[in-house]
């Protein structure tokens, strides 16, 4: 059974870091898409970074670009989200999923679901 866990969210100051875990299991890691988004009270849901098959490829949405990186450890099926310079608009559950068709911020394709972990950004 594919399993996907979130962890490292929290509250934090406008400015500060966070480092959010995926830890995936129940398939083989290799060649999937790894995805993060998040979705804010009372919006629609938001793709925030992708990485494909190892960091081969990753994609980030403009509105994150050169604040968070996307990562992943494969030794340990976990894929990582550091998010720095955090606004109060970051202020979202943030989901991880996997996909093994495409890797875009759209959501479509991602077969898996984790269940979120709260990243709340305080001014």
């Amino acid at each position: 059974q594919v399993q996907l866990v979130e962890s490292g969210g929290g509250s934090v100051q406008a400015g500060g870091s966070l480092r959010l875990s995926c830890v995936a299991s129940g398939y083989t890691y290799s060649r999937t898409c790894m995805g993060w988004f998040r979705q804010a009270p009372g919006k629609e849901r938001e793709g925030v970074a992708s990485i494909y098959n190892g960091g081969d490829s990753t994609y980030y949405a403009d509105s994150i670009k050169g604040r968070f990186t996307i990562s992943q450890d494969n030794g340990v099926n976990t894929v990582f989200l550091q998010m720095n310079s955090l606004k109060p608009e970051d202020t979202a559950m943030y989901y991880c999923a996997a996909a093994w068709l495409g890797c875009g911020l759209n959501g479509k394709g991602y077969s898996y679901w984790g269940q979120g972990t709260q990243v709340t950004v305080s001014s």
